[in-house]
């Protein structure tokens, strides 16, 4: 048996648990113990992880769309006592679980205001008697700071404490090096799974006739997806090809309580507001057109229906953010993906994209690895033993 202990924070959206999720159910498949430990809030993510077992943490998030800095369930700023109760829970999780893996989720490309919990996650488990492998899991693009410093930072941190890299992606679409240059560094601890997708099967089917024809509006978690909302609902009498379709709007779980109660408010007839649901990729098959944000996960989803869609990436308040205006145009360039540009998102134009994807010819499918879920429990069941036979070696 490889016992694993997963290390997920999530900050903003649901983006990083959802293919954490995936990730966690295809160890359980594989026959692997599992415990996550869970950094944010957990309540509406439980079922993600199917039966492993969650263990939480003193909850944190980011205290805006801007990631200004980090808060407590209460909207207040960590205090020195909180992040001690992480770090015993976390000290207490390695001595009473002794995992064979250890993995960390973004870390160490990524949550550096998490940085002294993470080594000292690490520092522990280097002292184990044997040795965790310390893995981490990585999607295929990273947001890009501009800065040299951070980058270096990176891969310090990935030379001195990581074994292995997995990174959520295929080469084919975009290599880790597009956005991290000094990846180069570290490629022989780079691998590369596959993109995390989930499987055709794994979504319930939809009752009814839910999703038949339907334009399909959905902006992930919901945190920053309102204006998205709002556009798409003001587009709809603009769309001469949607304009007689039923839309569905799903609300996230994110989503200010304020703007799903104006959303439904204003909601006309062949217009469904409602939250998000489990059988979203099933949705997706079924419908006309999917509009979305551009998040990893919805691409996926997108990719796999061989759905119509229309994206607008997240940039951010100051259009830093550039991981999915990067993501939505590479896949762009492999098959018809309509893009507004968040900062030119207006009914007229979300309408008239609308209009030009579902003028379009259907799109054919990508080829890209999207058994990543799967390829990710393969190879920790490999570095796991082929770790523990080196150490054994010694």
């Amino acid at each position: 048996m490889t016992p694993v202990l997963f290390h997920v924070q999530h900050l903003l959206g649901i983006g990083h648990v959802r293919r954490a999720g995936l990730i966690v159910r295809a160890l359980r498949a594989a026959g692997l113990p599992v415990t996550v430990a869970m950094g944010g809030p957990a309540d509406p993510f439980r079922d993600t992880f199917g039966d492993a077992e969650i263990v939480d943490l003193p909850a944190l998030r980011a205290a805006d769309a801007a990631f200004s800095g980090l808060v407590d369930h209460a909207g207040c700023p960590p205090g020195a006592d909180l992040w001690a109760r992480r770090r015993d829970r976390l000290m207490a999780l390695l001595a009473d679980r002794r995992p064979a893996v250890v993995m960390t989720e973004t870390f160490p490309f990524g949550r550096n205001a998490l940085a002294a919990e993470y080594e000292a996650l690490l520092t522990a488990a280097r002292t184990l008697s044997p040795r965790p492998a310390i893995v981490a899991s990585v999607r295929d693009i990273l947001v890009d700071k501009g800065d040299p410093a951070k980058r270096r930072r990176m891969i310090r941190r990935a030379k001195r404490w990581y074994d292995a890299v997995l990174v959520h992606g295929d080469p084919v679409l975009v290599d880790l090096t597009r956005t991290l240059p000094e990846a180069s560094e570290i490629a022989d601890r780079l691998t590369y799974t596959g993109y995390v997708a989930a499987p055709a099967d794994a979504s319930p089917a939809p009752p009814g006739g839910d999703g038949r024809d339907e334009v399909i509006v959905a902006a992930g978690g919901g945190a920053v997806g309102a204006p998205l909302m709002r556009a798409a609902l003001a587009a709809r009498p603009l769309s001469r090809a949607a304009g007689t379709l039923r839309w569905r709007l799903l609300a996230g779980p994110d989503m200010d309580a304020g703007d799903t109660a104006r959303l439904c408010q204003d909601a006309g007839p062949w217009v469904i507001v409602e939250p998000a649901r489990a059988d979203y990729p099933a949705l997706l098959a079924r419908a006309r057109l999917s509009v979305s944000q551009a998040g990893y996960n919805t691409l996926m989803d997108v990719l796999a229906a061989r759905c119509r869609a229309v994206v607008v990436p997240f940039a951010g308040p100051t259009g830093a953010e550039s991981e999915q205006p990067l993501r939505a145009r590479l896949i762009a360039e492999r098959r018809p993906l309509a893009v507004v540009a968040e900062a030119d998102l207006d009914p007229p134009r979300l309408a008239a994209a609308i209009d030009a994807a579902l003028d379009g010819p259907p799109p054919p499918p990508v080829a890209v690895d999207m058994d990543g879920a799967a390829a990710t429990a393969r190879h920790i069941t490999v570095i796991a033993g082929r770790f523990s036979s080196t150490i054994s070696a010694l």
